[in-house]
């Protein structure tokens, strides 16, 4: 990566992760990732992301519900009812946020948390669903927003990577080491709170104040807390829940309901809690799954099959519009831009006489004939159909309808 670009500021000229990182995108993956908390101060603007008058949009007029937004002080999670209330005629819901309430309970000193803004607020749809193509990783999006002097919640660490950015205000970051390195999904701080008490008290690795453009990486695992400092402060909160190795063999052990050896049941009257028992047993079922997953004809095929359908569905491409779509199904002509729908994916295959598409919960079979035209719409550069390889007209026009209709292709300026 340049090193202007990383000097540059703002969301045209940087890439999504090089918002978030004051160091080349090669070192943060050799040095940070995973590993190492990254402090990048001074480092860009978030507020095209979210802005105070954003928030106040938010809570006052988007009838925002749970668990899109909660509130938390002094490190206890409010109950909803104390920040909702009814949505009134024509909104037939129970659990809508109460502007009202909110001011309230935020005057009294708790944090809002707005969750999930990745699925609601347009500049972070668009900028979460940039950093996933870019970290290859799922992603979402929460802010927080503290009262002067408050602290949102007590030392603890997270099962997924973040970045913090800071938006306004100050908040002072005390970080810790790991006391249970790379935890999984379920293993939760709590399950070590003693240790995280023990750590949260000791020497911190961090401890420094985000002031407005500032961002910080923390690796799953490592212990924080966070307290505004004399003005409301608000920071993004981008979570990422990195794949693991752990998820390369769930996905591998699928073989066991393809191998008979693996299917049998376990002998009458055995007695599952004597471990003498079942040591011959787990002896021979570890051989057998040895023996499945080293016969298997591919197993990075496996892995990445189901890998990749997980990812379809931990992720969102970019939204299509309905309205717009089949306007342009009926108009369309040679002249008509189309491109590969950014962050949907795909896979190509060839088999006998025909291409066959995957690309998230969409399967396609086109004709062979078809095949230099999907890779070429499969870079995800603007074509007109006209200039689509290796069809006619005709055939471009029926391929180009089908696509849109599907969510595969959208229209480009």
């Amino acid at each position: 990566m340049a090193q202007d670009a990383l000097t540059e500021r703002g969301p045209v000229t940087r890439s999504a992760l090089s918002r978030c990182i004051a160091v080349p995108a090669e070192q943060f993956a050799r040095e940070h990732w995973g590993r190492a908390p990254l402090l990048s101060p001074e480092h860009d603007d978030f507020h095209d992301l979210l802005s105070p008058d954003a928030v106040d949009e938010l809570v006052g007029r988007r009838g925002l519900r749970t668990p899109f937004i909660r509130l938390a002080h002094e490190g206890s999670v409010l109950a909803a009812e104390r920040f909702t209330s009814s949505g009134g005629f024509g909104a037939e819901v129970s659990d809508q946020v109460s502007s009202d309430k909110v001011l309230a309970e935020f005057a009294a000193g708790a944090t809002i948390v707005l969750q999930g803004l990745h699925r609601m607020w347009p500049p972070l749809v668009d900028f979460t669903r940039t950093l996933v193509g870019e970290l290859g990783h799922p992603a979402q999006v929460n802010a927080y927003v503290t009262p002067p002097s408050s602290q949102g919640f007590s030392p603890h660490y997270d099962t997924h990577d973040v970045f913090v950015l800071q938006v306004s205000g100050e908040k002072h970051w005390v970080i810790h080491a790991p006391v249970h390195p790379d935890p999984l999904k379920g293993q939760v701080w709590t399950d070590h709170r003693a240790a995280v008490a023990a750590a949260a008290a000791g020497e911190p690795v961090i401890d420094r104040v985000l002031r407005p453009g500032d961002a910080l990486y923390l690796p799953r695992g490592w212990i924080h807390s966070a307290t505004a400092l004399g003005d409301t402060s608000i920071h993004l909160t981008v979570g990422m829940a990195a794949y693991t190795r752990a998820d390369v063999v769930d996905t591998l052990l699928s073989v066991v309901g393809d191998t008979p050896a693996l299917r049998t049941s376990l002998p009458l009257g055995i007695d599952v809690s004597d471990a003498d028992e079942l040591r011959p047993i787990v002896q021979e079922t570890v051989d057998a799954l040895v023996t499945a997953l080293t016969s298997a004809p591919d197993p990075a095929g496996l892995a990445a099959a189901r890998l990749g359908a997980r990812f379809g569905r931990d992720t969102r491409p970019a939204p299509v519009a309905p309205l717009a779509t089949l306007s342009a199904i009926a108009s369309l002509s040679e002249h008509t831009r189309v491109r590969w729908r950014e962050g949907l994916g795909g896979r190509l295959e060839t088999p006998d006489d025909k291409v066959r598409l995957t690309a998230g919960g969409v399967v396609l079979s086109l004709p062979a004939e078809a095949a230099r035209a999907l890779q070429t719409l499969r870079t995800g550069d603007p074509v007109a159909v006209g200039s689509l390889p290796g069809l006619d007209l005709a055939s471009a026009l029926v391929v180009v309808r089908r696509l849109l209709r599907e969510g595969v292709v959208v229209t480009s300026q």
